[in-house]
């Protein structure tokens, strides 16, 4: 019992202090995703609470952080637009269109853990991977320059003068406070020390600057003060159950569905390889999508994991659930408790720690790699991040294997060979190496002559692999070529599932194909007196 104490234990000083290093990141992250989905900032910070804790609880992924995100966010805009048009001003129906919306995108995310869909991760091909951190890295890059602007007239501007020069200041400071302490001690969450030594120089010094306070009510928020999240039994009367609202919600819930999964999965890819763990995909999907039906009917905005601040998470030595349950409830405590404190936390200092995430997630060794992979990976590489900043992770992501699996089928397609021999009866033989499948199949009828061929055909498919039905109903069309040319084929060397499916296509095939016949690979391994010299005097 002590031992079992003592390893859950050795590691609770780290998860502690990454947790609220995490949940200082949150904040902004949370309010500033609400407004661009046009719902209220605690609608985000309630999902950012609701998922961040079911996620660390029963999710498949220690010390992966999830919350509200951009990525869902902006699929967000139109939904709520389009549900407030629905009902009279000021009734905001399309926020609890979006609450319904969140609710159906949970379903969706469950049903693909309980049909484990989540092990389909591990087809994403690695350049798909780099270009999705790499892309992934420059939206958040891009989304912290917008810190830099402030409200003037009504609207944003870019800051001028003695504050932008605050700004910049003091985010460098942050990132040389997290560039430089983990040199001097690591005993200490450098995240979270940069935070309060840049809070405690603007709080003490007085400085005129953009704080998360500020943020909110620039946003049009009234405060990050609230209490605990309420059943919305709002859903049930203002939403009319029935075709039309399914019909209305479904597409924007399978696109939030799909999105949250797949950043969700790629994010705990990412995380298995820096902490040489493995995680639950499956398990991932079944919490992500509880967390969504939970949030969805407690009024939050909905989420997924959040590779920035599951970065943060694992650079300041978060390991375990701990960490992500504490970033959840210190989230809570802030909302309920302390939100005139965390309104005083400089945006600068938060923006110094994402632009240290930034460096961080790019895969900067894409950069060394350029002249040592294909065309084709590299491609893939620029295809996925350039889609990841223009539209959306999902749509990066699926372009990307996509376009590797077309590469990977066009490569394998030129693989096909055949070579060709004569035996002493004068049978021809066609010896085939290679996979056969839709990609193949025109080189592969292209090796045969038939006009020309003797009576007597042999095919040995010992070194080939039939793939597919393209293939099979490439051998049905080369029997009956020959067939109706007047000559004999056998085929030979068929592994026992393409007979099958031969068989099953056609009877005839009980006549083409060779059965009791010797695999040529195992001749040696069948005559072991053959073997009767000592081991050293073969040359090998």
């Amino acid at each position: 019992m002590t031992e079992f104490i003592r390893k859950r234990t050795k590691n609770a000083k780290n998860d502690i202090l990454s947790g609220l290093t995490v949940a200082l990141a949150l904040v902004p992250e949370a309010v500033a995703f609400a407004f661009v989905a046009g719902v209220d900032p605690l609608v985000g910070l309630y999902a950012a609470f609701m998922i961040g804790l079911i996620t660390s609880i029963f999710g498949g992924r220690p010390g992966m952080i999830s919350g509200a995100t951009g990525a869902l966010a902006v699929v967000m805009v139109a939904l709520v637009a389009k549900g407030n048009s629905m009902g009279v001003e000021g009734e905001q129906l399309g926020l609890y269109y979006l609450f319904a919306t969140v609710i159906l995108m949970g379903i969706i995310q469950m049903l693909a853990g309980v049909f484990k869909l989540g092990k389909f991760v591990r087809l994403i091909p690695h350049p798909v991977m780099m270009g999705f951190v790499n892309g992934l890295a420059i939206v958040i890059f891009l989304s912290q320059l917008g810190m830099f602007k402030e409200i003037v007239g009504g609207e944003k501007v870019w800051m001028e003068g003695t504050k932008l020069f605050i700004m910049i200041g003091l985010v460098l400071l942050t990132m040389a406070i997290m560039f430089g302490l983990p040199k001097i001690t690591k005993k200490l969450p450098e995240a979270l020390i940069a935070i309060l030594v840049v809070s405690a120089i603007v709080i003490f010094g007085n400085l005129d600057v953009a704080t998360v306070g500020s943020f909110i009510t620039d946003g049009g928020g009234d405060g990050l003060k609230g209490g605990l999240p309420t059943f919305q039994f709002d859903i049930f009367n203002k939403v009319p159950f029935n075709f039309e609202t399914i019909k209305f919600i479904f597409p924007y819930a399978l696109i939030l569905a799909a999105i949250g999964l797949i950043e969700s999965l790629m994010t705990l890819n990412l995380i298995d390889e820096l902490t040489e763990t493995r995680g639950n995909g499956n398990r991932e999907c079944l919490a992500q999508g509880g967390a969504n039906i939970v949030t969805g009917l407690f009024g939050g905005m909905g989420g997924c994991a959040m590779i920035g601040q599951s970065l943060i998470n694992i650079k300041a030595g978060g390991r375990t659930r701990l960490s992500g349950i504490v970033a959840a409830l210190t989230l809570l405590a802030f909302i309920l408790f302390a939100s005139g404190l965390i309104e005083q936390v400089p945006i600068s200092a938060l923006v110094g720690v994402m632009f240290m995430v930034v460096l961080g997630t790019f895969a900067w060794s894409s950069f060394r790699i350029l002249n040592k992979i294909s065309r084709a990976d590299l491609f893939v590489v620029i295809l996925v991040s350039t889609l990841t900043v223009i539209f959306d992770l999902a749509i990066a992501v699926i372009s990307g294997v996509i376009v590797s699996a077309l590469v990977f089928a066009w490569e394998s397609a030129r693989r096909i060979r055949a070579r060709k021999r004569m035996k002493e009866d004068g049978t021809k033989v066609y010896e085939i190496w290679g996979p056969l499948f839709f990609g193949s199949i025109t080189a592969f009828n292209e090796k045969f002559d038939v006009k020309n061929d003797p009576q007597n055909v042999e095919v040995d498919f010992v070194e080939a692999r039939i793939s597919d039905h393209s293939a099979l109903e490439a051998l049905f069309t080369l029997v009956n070529k020959y067939e109706v040319a007047g000559k004999t084929i056998k085929l030979k060397h068929l592994s026992e599932d393409c007979k099958i499916l031969l068989y099953k296509a056609s009877p005839k095939f009980r006549e083409v194909i060779i059965n009791a016949i010797d695999d040529p690979r195992y001749h040696l391994a069948e005559n072991p007196e053959a073997f009767t010299k000592p081991l050293s005097e073969y040359k090998l």
